[in-house]
């Protein structure tokens, strides 16, 4: 995709690109189905599915019974006989009870039937805080998912990305989990809790193509540059990093890795090699999060580059707090501490 056809595109949120995702495929592919809890008539409880059901009808877009272990096992079943389900699951929070189905099934079906059959599905699930959603809907599970063999990660930053990656996802022949930050579906958020939200016509990456385009699984983006210190990151805390960034005035490159895995282990090495310095950065609570595979990796490629020990920015080893969010969520002034930490060394 040329940057002429990306500025050609349409202003979209985030909602309104995920939805031009699956109303894209369900138009060009017979065998994709949408499906979840209220995704049908209701449109989801974010709306992204708005208007579907009434395009498409209820054989292909439907709602489905509370029961998330129900709702994947039975795209598991449709993926395995050629359809291409979206299954929804409404929060991310509520994606447990079908961990066993995802892991002990999706993610294994290639594998255990040497390739005679795979699993062409994604699960789509709103993450994250900054809605004051508390313990039970403010989530960031991706580490368990990464985790395991079999399955893809993905979590988008911009509408942009959203889509591309979304229609990526749904064309791809293994099990996605597909993590949208719920924080951005309206707007980009910088951490600065306090200060007016802004939406995302003021900003980059909301410049989305009506029709077809995809955004490649293991292509991270570099969407600030710079030579004093690299922050990996994705999901809402690619516009914190960038916020921190500005704030301090420090030349910080930024790297949105976009696709958890598989993940471009050569934008990380090489972006580290020029800087010298890192900070990875994610919501999700700190021990055994995803960046601490981030960590080992820089280690174990740049060490002789390194000149600072690599610093992780998390959210805190608690459940997320209803009274206190902004204490728990790694804001700018969390970053700032880091990145001042890593260039004193």
């Amino acid at each position: 995709m040329s940057q002429t056809e990306i500025q050609a595109g349409q202003p979209m949120t985030m909602i309104q690109a995920l939805r031009s995702a699956m109303d894209v495929m369900l138009e060009r592919d017979s065998n994709v189905v949408v499906f979840g809890e209220d995704v049908g008539y209701f449109g989801g409880v974010f709306r992204c599915t708005d208007g579907l059901q009434a395009k498409y009808g209820k054989q292909r877009v439907f709602d489905a019974p509370i029961s998330e272990s129900g709702i994947v096992g039975a795209a598991i079943g449709m993926a395995a006989y050629g359809l291409r389900p979206v299954a929804e699951v409404q929060f991310a929070d509520y994606i447990y009870p079908a961990y066993d189905q995802i892991v002990s099934e999706a993610a294994r079906l290639r594998y255990r039937s040497c390739g005679m059959f795979t699993a062409p599905m994604v699960v789509r699930t709103p993450c994250g805080g900054g809605i004051y959603g508390g313990q039970t809907h403010s989530q960031s599970p991706e580490a368990v998912f990464t985790h395991v063999a079999g399955l893809r990660t993905v979590m988008p930053s911009n509408p942009y990305d959203a889509k591309g990656l979304l229609i990526s996802a749904i064309e791809c022949d293994d099990p996605v989990i597909f993590l949208e930050p719920k924080r951005l579906y309206n707007g980009p958020f910088d951490g600065f809790h306090e200060r007016p939200v802004t939406s995302w016509t003021k900003h980059a990456g909301n410049s989305v193509p009506e029709g077809y385009y995809t955004v490649p699984f293991d292509k991270a983006a570099i969407v600030r540059e710079g030579r004093a210190l690299t922050i990996l990151t994705y999901g809402t805390t690619v516009w914190v990093a960038k916020a921190a960034a500005e704030e301090s005035g420090i030349d910080a490159e930024v790297i949105d890795l976009r696709s958890l895995w598989p993940l471009d282990l050569d934008a990380i090495v090489e972006s580290v090699k020029k800087t010298r310095r890192c900070i990875v950065l994610h919501e999700a609570t700190r021990t055994c999060g995803f960046g601490a595979e981030l960590v080992a990796l820089v280690q174990e490629h740049c060490f002789y580059h390194l000149e600072a020990p690599v610093e992780r920015v998390t959210g805190w080893d608690t459940p997320y707090p209803h009274a206190q969010e902004w204490d728990y969520f790694p804001g700018p002034a969390r970053v700032i501490d880091a990145m001042q930490r890593v260039l004193e060394d």
